[in-house]
C-alpha cells in the first residue's frame, strides 16, 4: 500500500503542509525557547531575592519583629510552617520540578516550588535556609501559560496556507489536466481542438510544442487518407476493366475466367482491409449501446450453413462505443475463428463492476497461436506463418487492436489447454 501521493499535485500539496507544519513546530519552539523561557526565570530570579529578603537577619530584637511585621504588609510575603501553609492554600498548591530545579540553583541548596490560583496567584517556595517552613508569595499580573490561543491560531493559519497552496498548485495544474485528457485522445484517434495556451512559461511551452505535434499527426492522417483513397480508386479502376474483359472471355476459357474473378474478388477484400485499417470508424458517434444485441446482429450476419455458433446472453450494463466499429471487431474475431478451425464456435460475454468493464469472447477450436508469435500478430501486415498463416493482407487483428484501442480497451489472445483459442475484448464503461 502506497501513502504517499504520485501526482504532482498531490506531492506539492504533500510538500507545502509538511513545510508549514516545520515551520509551525519551529515557531513553537522559538517562542518556547526566547520568550516563555526567559520569563520563567526572570520570575524565578525575581522570588529567588525576595526569598532571601526573608530571610535576613537582623540583630535588634525591638526592630526585627516591627520589621517582619512591616515587610508582611507592604509585600504580603509571610513565612509559615507546613501545617499552617496547608490550612492557606499550600495543599491546592501544584508542585513544578523545573521551577524547582532553577530555584535550588538560585538559592544554593535543595528547594521545592509549588503554585496556587484562586484569588490570587501565590508561589510556595520551601527553602533551603529553612526546610520546615514554606514562603508565601503573591504576584498579580502574572498567570498561567495558556498556549491554546497560540496554537489555535498557529493551526488557522496552517489550515489557510495548506488551502491556498492546494488552489495554487490546482490552478497551475488544470492546463496540465487538459494537456493529458488531449494527449490520451490523439492516442486513441480523435484530434482535438487545439489547446489554450495559458498557465507557466514551461507549461505554455508544452501546450504549444503539443498543438504543432497533433497539428502535424492530424496532417500526416489526412495524408495517408488521401493515398489511400488514390491508391484504392486507382486500383479499382484496372480490376473493373478486368472483370469485363473476363466477361467477354470464351466459353473454353471458363475455367480461368473463375480463377481471374476469384483473385480480383479477393484484391477487392485487400483493399477494404486497407480502407477499414485507416479509418476504422473513428468518425462514428459513440453512443450507449447494449452488448448482447449488438453481438446478436453480427452472429445473425456472420452464420454460416454448417457451423454452429453458440452464445449465451447475460444482463450487460450498456456502455458507450462506436457501434460500427465495434460490429467490425466482432465481425473480424468471428471470420478468423471460421477460417481457422472446424468445430463450432462459442461467443462469451461478462461484466465487471468493480473494474467497470464489459468484456466478450470468441472461443474456438482450432490449433490455436504459438505464444511467441501472438503480440507479434497485432502488427500491420503480419500473418501466423506455423498454425494459423494463410491468406490475407495480414490487417484482421491490427484492425481489431486499433479499434479496440480507441475505445481505451483490451484485445488478448489466450491459447486454451484442451487446444483452441480465446480472443477476449475488453471494453470499459465510461
Amino acid at each position: 500500500m502506497k501513502v504517499l501521493p504520485r501526482s504532482a499535485f498531490g506531492q506539492t500539496v504533500l510538500l507545502i503542509g509538511v513545510l508549514l507544519l516545520v515551520n509551525q513546530v519551529v515557531s513553537y519552539i522559538s517562542i518556547a525557547i526566547y520568550i516563555l523561557q526567559p520569563n520563567a526565570q526572570q520570575v524565578n530570579q525575581l522570588l529567588a531575592k525576595q526569598v532571601k529578603a526573608v530571610f535576613i537577619d537582623i540583630d535588634d530584637p525591638v526592630l526585627r519583629p516591627a520589621m517582619a511585621e512591616a515587610f508582611h504588609k507592604e509585600t504580603g510575603i509571610g513565612v509559615y510552617r507546613e501545617k499552617v501553609a496547608m490550612k492557606l492554600g499550600l495543599q491546592h498548591a501544584i508542585h513544578y520540578p523545573f521551577r524547582s530545579e532553577e530555584m535550588t540553583l538560585l538559592l544554593g541548596g535543595p528547594a521545592e516550588v509549588r503554585i496556587s490560583q484562586g484569588d490570587e496567584y501565590l508561589f510556595w517556595i520551601r527553602p533551603p535556609q529553612s526546610p520546615n517552613w514554606w514562603v508565601k508569595i503573591p504576584l498579580t499580573g502574572l498567570e498561567e501559560e495558556n498556549l491554546y490561543p497560540l496554537l489555535v491560531v498557529l493551526v488557522i493559519l496552517g489550515v489557510l496556507s495548506v488551502a491556498g497552496g492546494w488552489l495554487f498548485v490546482r490552478q497551475l495544474n488544470r492546463p496540465l489536466k487538459a494537456l493529458q485528457h488531449a494527449a490520451k485522445e490523439v492516442g486513441r484517434g480523435n484530434f482535438p481542438e487545439p489547446l489554450k495556451e495559458n498557465g507557466t512559461t514551461e507549461v505554455v511551452a508544452v501546450t504549444q510544442a503539443f498543438n504543432h505535434m497533433s497539428k502535424g499527426i492530424l496532417q500526416l492522417e489526412d495524408d495517408r487518407n488521401l493515398l489511400m483513397a488514390g491508391i484504392s480508386h486507382d486500383l479499382r479502376t484496372p480490376l473493373t476493366r478486368i472483370r469485363l474483359a473476363t466477361e467477354m472471355m470464351s466459353a473454353e476459357d471458363e475455367f480461368f475466367k473463375e480463377g481471374i474473378e476469384s483473385d480480383i474478388d479477393d484484391m477487392n477484400k485487400i483493399i477494404d482491409q486497407f480502407i477499414d485499417y485507416i479509418r476504422h470508424d473513428t468518425k462514428d458517434t459513440v453512443e450507449m449501446s447494449d452488448l448482447n444485441e449488438l453481438l446478436k446482429e453480427v452472429i445473425q450476419a456472420e452464420k454460416v450453413s454448417n457451423r454452429v455458433i453458440t452464445y449465451t446472453e447475460k444482463s450487460i450494463t450498456p456502455i458507450p462505443i462506436r457501434y460500427i466499429a465495434i460490429k467490425r471487431v466482432v465481425a473480424n474475431l468471428i471470420q478468423n475463428a471460421l477460417r481457422y478451425s472446424d468445430n463450432d464456435i462459442m461467443i462469451e460475454i461478462d461484466e465487471f463492476v468493480k473494474q467497470k468493464k464489459v468484456s466478450f469472447s470468441v472461443i474456438d477450436k482450432g490449433p490455436g497461436i504459438p505464444e511467441q508469435e501472438m503480440s507479434r500478430l497485432f502488427q500491420p501486415f503480419t500473418q501466423g506463418d506455423t498454425a494459423r498463416g494463410g491468406e490475407g493482407s495480414g490487417l484482421g487483428l491490427a484492425i481489431i487492436k486499433r479499434i479496440v484501442d480507441s475505445h481505451g480497451g483490451l484485445v488478448k489472445l489466450t491459447n486454451l489447454e484442451e487446444g483452441g483459442l480465446k480472443a477476449t475484448v475488453t471494453l470499459p464503461m465510461s
